[in-house]
């Protein structure tokens, strides 16, 4: 009896496993059976990622060393820091300028291509020092890729 039980639960771990795309699984943290994905500039599901390009075209713009505080249904929340090229002379010749951030991911929506999952449909930046010029020191754009 103890066996099969024990059978039971491993091959529902798996199944729930199985359902979740391999690039939104972490193992950082407890497996979620719906979790809340952020879904980066080539269309993949991420879980509590370490870096996230906000940039897409040419990456002049990059959080890393992203630290979760928190992964939720409704909200994600992290400190790291914003690498943004600051243009000068241009922004083909500028450079990588650090910023340290606070990021939150919210107000998640159900993803169309991915039945089962949701995705974070904003992030706001709050940037705990100075912002990049001309920026604000607190701002938040849609995610939709």
């Amino acid at each position: 009896m103890v066996r099969t039980t024990t059978l039971l639960c491993a091959a529902a771990a798996l199944a729930v496993g199985a359902a979740v795309p391999a690039s939104a699984q972490s193992s950082r943290a407890p497996m979620d059976p719906n979790p809340v994905v952020v879904v980066d500039c080539f269309s993949q599901a991420q879980v509590r990622p370490r870096e996230y390009l906000l940039a897409c075209g040419d990456g002049g713009n990059r959080l890393v060393g992203l630290r979760w505080d928190s992964w939720g249904r409704w909200t994600a929340t992290a400190t790291g820091t914003d690498m943004v090229i600051d243009c000068t002379p241009s922004c083909a010749a500028g450079r990588l300028r650090p910023y340290p951030v606070k990021v939150t991911l919210d107000h998640p929506r159900p993803w169309p291509d991915h039945p089962g999952l949701r995705r974070y449909a904003t992030i706001r930046l709050l940037y705990t020092d100075t912002a990049p010029p001309p920026g604000a020191k607190d701002v938040t754009y849609k995610l939709v890729y």
